[in-house]
């Protein structure tokens, strides 16, 4: 795992955001915050303090802390701000403060379970558009519920972990239906994730739109990272697997709900009736800005606030059939593209055929060996101030060139 060097600016990190992650600095991993550009070591300052919180803090993951509900996130989020704003703690802090640049990050938590969704209009119409040029630019069902894949739990990884090219059947031109070799269309998906921490039972109803808040925790940030050839041979019927399954990178730092009041906007209206299960009494969205950068490139900045499916609707759909949701589970958003502004390569490059310029003004497609992708985001703070979702950042690593092929008879 690479060190995090992440660069955005430190007001963006202040006393209204104070996100969860997992760091040491040569000994045992455990939970601290961020604040400016330094991580506050909450299991030291706990310890020292001989707060219950010690409990949940003095973890190798945020897995404990997750489990404990929403009441002990509400008290933390209370004990945390009052820690970094009494004066007459100023010198505990301060010995359990490391510039981020010192510090190792680690996963976050322990993934459970990954589902991915595919909620922004702007994106479906727009892979419509380059993939089925002439049918509809929506699918049938697509207005009636939060479409979905589940994914693979055990390919989530931190920010900073190279990625390697992936290999699997390919499309092709000559007589046989396929090839098989490494992707030439390697591309990357702007998502934002939603991590719960409390459970819902499996048989039961599912979770309300009205009790989002109760199970879900916080966000990340997300790049799936997706073979775009392999995926468009293996989807048909049952949807993308080794397209999508090698890799999905997540942010080190898990942002509480509770930092994202100031951020909740109106959803957009839904162009068809829904049913009572996906009805939200609030009907809210996120207003996030992001910002995806390949090489230093900046290529688009779409905005969250306009996905069609919401974050609680999503949970809703995810479990109204008596699915359980566990600790730890994360579901993404699926690509976050906004009209001039898209969330991934496929649609900024028209599948291909419309390059964009690097950096040394040569023209891009797909990504290639060495690019360094990398996505951030921030949301509306108080008095106008920006928050900071931190960032997830991966290189893409040449393919592993000794998988076996097929053993000629």
């Amino acid at each position: 795992m690479e060190q995090s060097h992440e660069q955005t600016s430190a007001s963006t990190y202040g006393i209204d955001a104070l996100p969860y992650g997992v760091f040491d600095i040569g000994g045992e991993p455990r939970v601290g915050t961020r604040l400016g550009d330094n991580v506050i070591d909450l299991a030291e300052i706990a310890e020292k303090l001989h707060s219950p919180l010690r409990s949940q803090f003095a973890q190798p993951n945020l897995d404990v802390f997750l489990a404990a509900g929403k009441p002990v996130w509400d008290l933390a989020r209370d004990t945390v701000t009052e820690w970094l704003t009494s004066s007459s703690l100023g010198g505990v802090i301060a010995q359990s403060s490391w510039p981020i640049t010192d510090v190792q990050m680690h996963m976050p938590f322990t993934v459970a379970d990954y589902v991915d969704f595919f909620s922004s209009k702007d994106h479906a119409e727009n892979l419509s558009t380059i993939l089925r040029p002439g049918q509809p630019p929506l699918q049938p069902n697509w207005l009636s519920l939060p479409v979905g894949y589940h994914g693979r739990a055990g390919t989530v990884v931190p920010s900073g972990t190279p990625v390697i090219r992936p290999s699997g059947q390919r499309p092709f031109t000559g007589n046989e239906p396929s090839d098989f070799g490494p992707t030439q269309k390697l591309d990357v998906e702007v998502e934002v994730g939603f991590v719960v921490g409390t459970a819902s039972p499996q048989g039961g109803p599912g979770v309300r739109t009205g009790d989002f808040e109760q199970h879900v925790f916080g966000v990340v940030l997300v790049n799936d990272w997706s073979a775009r050839d392999i995926q468009a041979f293996e989807y048909v019927p049952l949807g993308p697997m080794l397209g999508k399954s090698f890799a999905t990178s997540i942010s080190h730092w898990v942002l509480p709900l509770s930092a994202l009041h100031h951020a909740r906007v109106p959803a957009p209206t839904p162009i068809r009736s829904q049913l009572p299960y996906l009805v939200s009494d609030d009907n809210w969205g996120l207003d996030l800005d992001l910002t995806l950068e390949i090489n230093g490139v900046r290529l688009s900045q779409p905005r969250f606030r306009d996905m069609y499916w919401t974050p609680d609707q999503q949970l809703a759909h995810m479990t109204v059939n008596g699915a359980s949701s566990r600790t730890g589970d994360l579901y993404a958003s699926g690509t976050v593209s906004s009209p001039g502004n898209f969330g991934s390569l496929i649609e900024i490059t028209a599948n291909g055929t419309t390059p964009w310029e690097s950096a040394d003004a040569s023209p891009r497609t797909f990504l290639e060996d060495d690019d360094d992708v990398k996505i951030t985001a921030t949301a509306p703070g108080p008095h106008g101030t920006r928050i900071a979702l931190g960032e997830v950042r991966g290189r893409v690593t040449p393919a592993d060139t000794s998988i076996r092929r097929p053993i000629e008879s």
